[in-house]
Parts: structure tokens; C-alpha cells; sequence
């Protein structure tokens, strides 16, 4: 990429990670001789300003940081003529990893020099875009307790609040209509809506969701013992939780969520909104750096299709 660019970072993201890789990464840049600039951010709103500023400006937006810096500054700039890129600061990086971007944040600098601006899909609940997965239920008890810990660090703190909101865990009603239908009543954990493929540092929520294919993975995981539902866990870091009968997914380009009880929505590791909710993809939204020869999606792993008809546990 030949445009400068505006260095937005979160030096706190990751615990620090993002800090502490600041000076690598600047020499790095220059060693690539990228020119740049940096602009710390004060909170998501700050980096929303900066992020436009740098497209006033003709600049590159590089949000180096985690899911949720990348979500702000991708939302600032949807629609317009702006570019982004992504340098990996955060806990779990799982855009980064769609994309197939290193993981260490001076290596992903060879992105920025050798990559191709690719557009991209968001979406969008509450007025808001994201880049990931948006999800209410269980994953909004989860996402909670995650965001509250201070003593664990890394993407194993998805998995620590994950566990704990198990502990207390009721099963919820939701009330979903899909792409405008009629609304039915589903009994379980989660209903998502999934623009890619994984939250959480790596758990595949909707392996088979692409980035650029105009739709949305909804991902509903039904009523079931919650010691069953304990042992499907570990499977959603291999995606393999989709082949289970109690777990549904359909594509769709909407989705309309209410439930019994007061559920926050989370995307890109942050609330994003409170339930009901009208949760929509927004097709070549945002355009995005990508690696030059960028990874293909990977193939769907469910038996028959994409979509599964799911059953209430027995």
C-alpha cells in the first residue's frame, strides 16, 4: 500500500500486548519503509474520530488492537471511500486469524506492504456494525464475566467465563424470525449471528460463515443437560459442535431476537446492544487489507448442508 498510514492503537489492548509490541512494530514499519504516524486512543469513540480523521486525511487506518478497536474503526469508516488494516493487539484476534494475518503484530506488518484492499461484509445491530459474531444468551453472561476478569490473561479468559456463567446458567426463550418470517419460540443458550467464523481466541462458532458472502451464519444452540452442553464445549474450538442435533444454523441476511429475560448482545468482545434486537449484514461494507494470496474459506465439516434442523435434547 502506498498511502501513509494512521497508526491507531489501544496500548492497553491484551493486557498490554499491544504496548509492549509499539516500538517493534514502528521499527518494523520503517524498516519496510512505510511512513506513519501514531494516534493512541482514549476509548472506542476516540478511535471511531481517528479512524475517520485518517480517511479525510488519505491515510490507511491500521487498528492495532483487539476485536473490539478493529469493530469501531471498520464501523467509522463503512460506506465510505476509506481503507483499514489490522495489526493483531488484542486477546483474541479472531479477525486477524479469518483473514489470515500472522498473529505476531510485527510480522502482520508485512501485510500493510505487500497486501490488497478486499471488500468485506459487516454487521450491524443497534445502529452499530461489527466485524465477528453478535450473540446473546449464554454468550452474554460469558462475554460479562470474561470482560470483568483481571487475574487471567489471554484468550483463556473466554474459556473462565465461559465456565463460570455455566455454574448459574437458566435456560432461556428466545423469539427468532429469520429474513422477515414468522417468528417461532426456540428454549436454549445462544442465538448468534455470526459474520465470521470465530469469537473468543479461536472457538469456530460458524466455521462454514464467509466474510464476503452477503449473508450471516445464525447459529442457535437448543435446550440441553447442562452437563452435555459442558462436554460439547471443547468441540466449538474445532467447529465440530455444528454436526450435534441440538445445534441449528441458517444463513440469513437478517435476524429478529427477543427473549424471556433481559439479554445484552455482544460483538467484537463488547455489549453492542440490549434485546429485542434486528441484527443485519451489510454486503462489501467495509474495505479491508488482506494478505495478497488470502486463505479460502475453509470447507463446511457438517454432513449434508449448511443448514441443520435442530432437536430438542433427549
Amino acid at each position: 500500500m502506498s498511502a501513509p498510514l494512521r497508526l491507531i492503537v489501544n496500548p492497553l489492548a491484551g493486557g498490554g500486548r499491544a504496548g509492549r509490541a509499539l516500538e517493534p512494530v514502528r521499527s518494523e514499519l520503517n524498516r519496510l519503509g512505510l511512513a506513519h504516524r501514531l494516534a493512541e486512543t482514549r476509548d472506542l469513540s476516540h478511535a471511531r474520530a481517528l479512524a475517520r480523521e485518517a480517511a479525510d486525511a488519505g491515510e490507511l487506518a491500521v487498528a492495532f488492537g483487539g476485536d473490539g478497536l478493529i469493530g469501531a474503526v471498520a464501523d467509522a469508516l463503512r460506506g465510505t471511500e476509506g481503507v483499514m488494516a489490522v495489526l493483531p493487539g488484542g486477546r483474541g484476534n479472531d479477525f486477524v486469524r479469518a483473514l489470515g494475518i500472522p498473529l505476531d503484530p510485527v510480522d502482520a506488518c508485512a501485510v500493510l506492504a505487500s497486501g490488497q484492499p478486499r471488500a468485506l461484509d459487516l454487521g450491524e445491530v443497534g445502529g452499530r456494525a461489527f466485524i465477528g459474531i453478535a450473540s446473546c444468551g449464554f454468550d452474554s453472561d460469558a462475554n460479562r464475566i470474561a470482560n470483568q476478569a483481571r487475574l487471567i490473561r489471554g484468550n483463556l479468559v473466554y474459556a473462565y467465563g465461559a465456565l463460570r456463567a455455566l455454574t448459574h446458567w437458566r435456560t432461556a426463550t428466545f423469539t427468532v424470525a429469520i429474513d422477515g418470517g414468522r417468528p417461532r419460540t426456540v428454549s436454549g443458550y445462544t442465538v448468534a449471528a455470526a459474520n465470521s467464523r470465530s469469537y473468543g481466541g479461536g472457538m469456530q462458532l460458524a466455521p462454514a460463515a464467509d466474510l464476503d458472502d452477503g449473508q450471516l451464519d445464525v447459529v442457535i444452540i437448543h435446550e440441553l443437560p447442562r452437563a452435555r452442553f459442558l462436554m460439547l464445549m471443547p468441540t466449538v474450538f474445532t467447529g465440530t459442535h455444528v454436526n450435534q442435533p441440538v445445534v441449528e444454523v441458517v444463513r440469513a441476511r437478517t435476524i429478529e431476537i427477543a427473549a424471556s429475560r433481559p439479554f445484552q448482545v455482544y460483538a467484537d468482545g463488547d455489549p453492542i446492544a440490549d434485546l429485542p434486537a434486528r441484527i443485519s449484514v451489510l454486503p462489501g461494507a467495509m474495505r479491508v487489507v488482506v494478505p495478497a494470496a488470502a486463505p479460502e474459506p475453509a470447507p463446511w465439516s457438517g454432513a449434508t448442508s449448511p443448514a441443520q434442523t435442530a432437536t430438542d435434547a433427549r
